[in-house]
């Protein structure tokens, strides 16, 4: 793994990312294609859960909640 590239879990509340990369296969990563989840496309870190898991993402304008370990197959770089 690139060390500028990090999981989506690991971008803090607040933040924007930049998808580079998605690591599933499969269904997972069907899924992850169908909600828009291509290399390129920007995220933003709305909120976590009370307990931190699943996180609201805002991605292309849809508001998306994935869980831990779905973002952790999510590669991207931070934006600020």
């Amino acid at each position: 793994m690139n060390k500028t590239h990090l999981p989506l879990f690991e971008v803090n509340v607040g933040s924007e990312a930049k998808v580079s990369e998605l690591l599933s296969m499969g269904l997972s990563r069907r899924r992850m294609l169908d909600l828009g989840l291509i290399p390129g496309t920007i995220i933003n870190v709305i909120r976590k859960s009370p307990l931190g898991d699943p996180v609201a993402y805002n991605i292309r304008g849809a508001l998306i909640a994935l869980r831990k370990e779905e973002a952790k197959q999510i590669l991207v770089s931070k934006i600020n």
